[in-house]
């Protein structure tokens, strides 16, 4: 694919209108034309014409308007409809790959961007720094910096299946984007003609891998994926973060004094932990997932111990070794008198490096299981540096101490020996279903599979814990909470897997997702408070309490504005509750990426929060797709976790708190009527008769389970005749697909319409945190709507009058969206994300156009098996181009 080197050019003219900075067109230009290059190559130049006669036609109709449009878009399916198979599954391939160029530029130039802001000591508003600047300007240094010392944010790493790219693919586009960054920096001494040979033959690679899996990842398999991540980005970028905020408050005694800034990012991860609806999910792969991530973090461990090791080549004239230094090495020594031996070898004169080493053996020992070398637990590690730091202080090398020392010490206070806490996850009915069997046979009586599958969770559980320590597996998340017994059953069936031995620690946390179940949050939660295993955690932890809200099932149920502020509603209640009973509460948000599950920025989101359920501690999920985009790079992971960790410590400032607590009063009103009438009318299309059967019709609903793209199954078990069942990632998922994004917008419109003041919808607007957060995300939603395609998806229904239902509300909640926020179109007021959405635009309505074709192909049903397969093929490259179009899934 090319864009042409005139601004004639459709393509190039659509570059020109959204201002596209020169760098990024560069780059768009440069892997657009390498990329024609490879088509033209690999599949002819009849391939390559028909491929850009396509674009051509489907930015033409995606930029006229009335008759032009619709002339354009007939052509455009008229070039579709004379396609081979052959011929749509080679255009939908062309066009996938360009998305994924496409994505990598963009990440290359928002790199290219932080990097020039941080040499250019540009203020950045999202920063931590600035948070903390602004926190202290409101509550005194001293309170601003207990408060940044307390601060958590706990991302947890999931395996939802909305990730719809392999890793092979990710692995080409990560080599090409290495290309790519090294030409845009001139360095490394490569010609641009070699780099022009390089880039032809990754994206060749691409071109030829293919993009869609032949078979369904295993639950091992998504935990390395998540692993690798950790190992290219999160050890090393995770303590930068740390290094960044202690020079801020520091100044220039930044690196030669005790570090003010504490680690406040913990990792968790609920990959090889969420068996609620996975069967793949059990025991045995809980207790695998955990060695391997142990694994991986003692391996990065004792790499970094060895890296720092080199440079501490000090030599004990300069530096002498301090008393609790020598008794180290004569502990080290009694240990292991060969490895202390073999240590002074490589470091004569030289206690410190001698020291570091011998500390490096005990780390590869605690991997390897060497019972007279390795360390019980993360801590003793953790001493052992700190002597190390101190002696070097009181010698006079406190640069040495606070430098890549430092940056170890850190590591391992972040990481521990697990790197990530593995979360369990199971249905409360499951719960229930296992206890009735243990009641009437016995815990060691003839036990359904089921059953016994539950108990050696639990035992999993322990063995965690006793191998890694109890930082590494003790949070049990109940889904579906709705009663207190569906928590003390977690107590229960852990002391009946245990026996009279002691059971682990557990701290069972209720997951409250429907409307109904956010409703009665706080009645179970007082409950839950008389459970004589919570009084104990409590006594034991410092009164803290997690509490899990979800997202999906909420507005699956009564629709993305009533699930708005029914959560909303419900955090305030929850906050209130803990603050009666003097508890810390931690609100953990299972937020997806995509905005009918809580997606949209997850920094805005948190300053929009109710007064006091925050103070200082986020903690939220990282799912699928936007695992690699928030970490994926070290730059823009340090920005996510800047920009989330500034937002948690602003959150409770007396501004932020008197602005949304002012806000939420003034407009209670307001919310109650969009709540009422956003929720009736989601309703009467959502339970409107045949609506199961029809949405499964008029989009990819149930080809989206032939996507191998997660170990865990689509659907709760339950047919397409019931949603309650049909799990929220491919409900979000599907309608994305069918370009209407129905889970993230509807009822809004005639909620606005309802209300009618626009005059105050406006104030509200500028003035209610919680409402322009929802009106942002519905506009970002409504962006990547297309009326004229989704009429096409609609179509294959035969269902006019749900049909319409959908087009007269997505036009009305457009025009009330637009009048409200005061834009010409969505997202016209914010340039970089409006010019990435509109530019992708015009080609995934090409790819939509080859999808609703061969949608209606099988709707069709006369077709033979082979056909079928054939169009399936197609239409699943499709779903995978979209997705990398739209850069979201489910």
């Amino acid at each position: 694919m090319t864009i042409d080197e005139n601004l004639s050019s459709p393509a190039e003219r659509s570059l020109a209108r959204h201002d596209v900075p020169d760098p990024l067109r560069d780059d768009v230009r440069l892997l657009g034309g390498l990329l024609g290059q490879v088509i033209a190559e690999s599949g002819g130049n009849d391939l390559l014409r028909d491929v850009e006669r396509l674009r051509e036609l489907a930015i033409r109709a995606h930029d006229a308007t009335g008759q032009d449009a619709e002339a354009a878009m007939a052509e455009a399916e008229g070039l579709v409809e004379g396609f081979s198979l052959e011929r749509s599954e080679q255009v939908a391939r062309a066009f996938t790959c360009y998305f994924h160029l496409a994505n990598l530029a963009e990440e290359t130039h928002r790199v290219r961007v932080l990097r020039q802001r941080e040499v250019g000591s540009l203020t950045d508003d999202d920063s931590l720094s600035e948070a903390f600047a602004k926190l202290t300007d409101e509550v005194g240094r001293e309170e601003a910096l207990r408060r940044v010392q307390a601060l958590e944010f706990r991302p947890v790493l999931t395996a939802h299946p909305t990730e719809a790219r392999r890793r092979a693919v990710s692995g080409a586009i990560k080599r090409i984007s290495t290309l790519l960054d090294t030409r845009s920096q001139a360095h490394g001494g490569t010609s641009e003609a070699e780099n022009d040979r390089a880039l032809l033959a990754e994206i060749d690679a691409l071109w030829r891998t293919a993009l869609i899996r032949a078979s369904k990842p295993t639950v091992i398999d998504e935990v390395k994926s998540a692993l690798a991540v950790f190992e290219s980005t999160m050890f090393s970028t995770f303590p930068q973060v740390y290094r960044r905020l202690d020079d801020f408050l520091l100044g220039a005694d930044a690196g030669r004094t005790q570090p003010l800034a504490r680690p406040f990012v913990s990792l968790g991860s609920w990959i090889g932990g969420d068996r609620d609806g996975n069967p793949n999910v059990t025991a045995e792969v809980t207790r695998a997932a955990a060695a391997l991530a142990a694994e991986h973090a003692l391996t990065a461990l004792e790499t970094a111990t060895r890296s720092v090791a080199r440079t501490l080549t000090l030599e004990e004239g300069s530096t002498p070794p301090s008393q609790a230094l020598l008794k180290l090495r004569q502990a080290q020594g009694q240990l292991d008198a060969d490895v202390s031996a073999a240590a002074d070898h490589e470091s004569p004169h030289e206690p410190h490096r001698a020291a570091l080493l011998f500390i490096a053996a005990r780390i590869s020992a605690t991997q390897a299981r060497n019972a007279d070398l390795q360390y019980g637990e993360p801590s003793e590690l953790e001493a052992d540096l700190q002597v190390l730091q101190e002696s070097l202080t009181e010698a006079g090398a406190p640069r040495t101490a606070y430098g890549e020392l430092q940056q170890l010490l850190w590591q391992v206070q972040t990481f521990g020996f697990h790197l990530a806490e593995l979360e369990v996850r199971q249905h409360s009915q499951v719960h229930a279903a296992a206890l009735e069997d243990i009641r009437a046979n016995g815990v060691h009586g003839e036990l359904e599979p089921r059953t016994v599958e539950v108990l050696d969770t639990f035992r999993a559980v322990g063995a965690v814990q006793k191998r890694y320590g109890i930082r590494a597996a003790r949070r049990y998340i109940v889904s579906f909470t709705q009663a207190p017994e569906h928590l003390s059953a977690v107590y229960e069936l852990a002391e009946a897997a245990f026996g009279d031995s002691d059971a682990p620690v557990i701290d069972a946390i209720p997951l409250f997702e429907t409307f109904d179940d956010l409703e009665n949050s706080v009645p179970i939660l007082e409950t839950m408070l008389e459970l004589p295993q919570v009084q104990r955690r409590l006594a034991e932890n410092g009164r803290r309490v997690e509490v899990m809200l979800g997202y999906s099932d909420s507005s699956k149920d009564v629709g993305p504005v009533a699930a708005t502020l029914a959560l909303h509603a419900a955090q305030e209640r929850i906050a209130q509750w803990a603050k009666r009973h003097d508890i810390a509460l931690t609100l953990f948000h299972g937020r997806g990426g995509a905005l009918g599950r809580g997606g949209g920025p997850a920094n805005r989101a948190v300053l929009a929060q109710p007064v006091g359920s925050v103070d200082g501690r986020f903690k939220l999920t990282e799912q699928g797709e936007v695992i690699l985009a928030r970490y994926g790079d070290p730059v823009i992971a340090q920005r996510h976790i800047e920009e989330v960790a500034g937002a948690t410590l602003l959150q409770s400032s007396p501004s932020v708190e008197e602005r949304n607590t002012t806000a939420t009063a003034e407009f209670a009103a307001m919310a109650s009527q969009l709540d009422e009438t956003s929720r009736e009318r989601f309703h009467s299309l959502v339970k409107a008769e045949g609506f199961p059967q029809w949405f499964a019709q008029v989009t990819p609903l149930e080809e989206l389970g032939m996507l191998q793209i997660g170990s865990r199954p689509a659907k709760r078990g339950l047919s397409v005749n019931s949603l309650d069942d049909l799990r929220a990632i491919p409900w979000v998922f599907a309608w994305s697909q069918a370009r209407i994004n129905l889970a993230g917008w509807y009822g809004l419109g005639t909620a606005l319409a309802s209300f009618g003041d626009i005059d105050e919808l406006r104030r509200a607007y500028r003035e209610w945190p919680l409402f322009a957060t929802l009106l942002d995300n519905i506009e970002m939603s409504l962006a990547k709507t297309d009326e004229n395609l989704a009429s096409r998806y609609l179509a294959l229904g035969d269902r006019d009058d749900l049909a319409q239902l959908v087009l007269d509300e997505m036009r009305l909640t457009r025009e009330w969206v637009l009048k409200v926020t005061e834009s010409e179109w969505p997202l016209s007021k914010r340039r970089v994300l409006g010019r990435a959405v509109q530019l992708r635009a015009p080609y995934v309505d090409a790819l939509s156009m080859i999808q609703v074709r061969a949608l209606a192909a099988l709707r069709s049903g006369d077709l033979d098996d082979n056909d079928a397969d054939g169009i399936r093929k197609v239409l699943l490259l499709t779903v995978s181009g979209v997705s990398a179009g739209l850069q979201n899934t489910g």
